[in-house]
């Protein structure tokens, strides 16, 4: 799947916005990608995240993967899809005052190794979070995966990572946003309050 046809899900979903945005990452941006109308599609996520797991089985510097782990809310169903496709189990972590933990009753067992996924990589914050919590656990990060990095690849996260469209949206700290500039006021649509 090109980068292009990964896009025209995206706009035939009205999932990809144009206007002034708060990101999670604190970042002000022009455009944002709303995942939550593509993902709640069940067979346009399954395809998405079914190439997802193609690319992450097909990087032989990978290896096993055992489960496949995401951060809440975006996340979620990301790991859930990309899990059935690979055949194996799907976790997610969650914010509890502030720090990312794992709840639910979910586990890794020491040595198992993980796919860290998740919609939308901007700074590969969250992404680091769950990896921590694998770390935490004795599990392995082998491998890491979005739908879209709108980092431009610059995103460096230590482990294999792939992404089904690399993009270069500008983002901006809020100071320096020229749309607050122009007195346009930022809205936040992502799932992190």
């Amino acid at each position: 799947m090109t980068t292009e046809e990964v896009l025209k899900i995206f706009e035939e979903n009205g999932a990809l916005l144009k206007g002034h945005f708060l990101l999670s990452s604190g970042l002000h941006s022009d455009r944002y990608l709303q995942c939550a109308l593509v993902l709640q599609n069940p067979p346009v996520a399954g395809t998405l995240c079914s190439e997802l797991a193609a690319k992450a089985q097909a990087d032989k510097s990978i290896g096993r993967i055992d489960l496949v782990i995401a951060p809440a809310l975006g996340g979620v169903i990301v790991a859930h899809e990309t899990a059935r496709a690979l055949g194996v189990r799907a976790l997610f972590t969650e914010r509890q005052e502030g720090a990312m933990t794992l709840r639910r009753g979910f586990e890794i067992k020491p040595g198992e190794r993980c796919l860290v996924v998740e919609d939308v990589v901007t700074t590969g914050g969250s992404t680091r979070e769950v990896m921590e919590v694998v770390a935490g656990c004795g599990g392995i990060t082998a491998g890491a995966g979005s739908l879209i990095d709108r980092s431009g690849g610059a995103v460096d996260l230590g482990v294999p990572r792939h992404a089904l469209a690399v993009l270069e949206v500008p983002t901006y700290k809020p100071q320096e946003c020229p749309l607050c500039k122009e007195g346009s006021k930022a809205i936040k649509p992502g799932s992190r309050q």
